[in-house]
């Protein structure tokens, strides 16, 4: 729960921890949170592509911001450096990961195709 307080800019008012004694166990933590926080959601779903891209900078502003919070933020950018190398590093990691994705999704339906795992479509 610390970590995830370092993270949010923000913390969430319903974010937090008890320590409590069942009568099988002493000392359980529990970590909790509003079930139900009312906030808006992308809809990546029906966005153009410039709104995806404006949105993917916006997430990606967010999660250098939570990692930058969390960590030594000028170790972070000396190592990051200002050159374009981790830029193409994470670009080159990405696109592999999405070939793998995509096989993996080929495979899923090749096994459900021939019975090997049961599948439900149009969910």
């Amino acid at each position: 729960m610390a970590g995830q307080r370092l993270m949010q800019a923000s913390s969430d008012i319903f974010l937090g921890w008890r320590r409590m004694t069942t009568a099988s166990a002493t000392g359980l933590d529990f970590y909790g949170r509003q079930l139900k926080d009312w906030k808006g959601s992308a809809e990546v779903d029906v966005m153009r592509p410039d709104e995806m891209a404006a949105y993917a900078r916006m997430c990606g502003w967010t999660l250098a911001r939570g990692h930058a919070r969390s960590g030594d933020r000028v170790a972070i950018g000396s190592y990051l450096g200002s050159g374009e190398v981790f830029d193409t590093a994470m670009v080159a990691f990405s696109e592999v990961y999405a070939d793998q994705n995509e096989r993996d999704y080929v495979a899923l339906e090749d096994a459900a195709r021939s019975g090997r795992i049961t599948a439900e479509t149009g969910i």
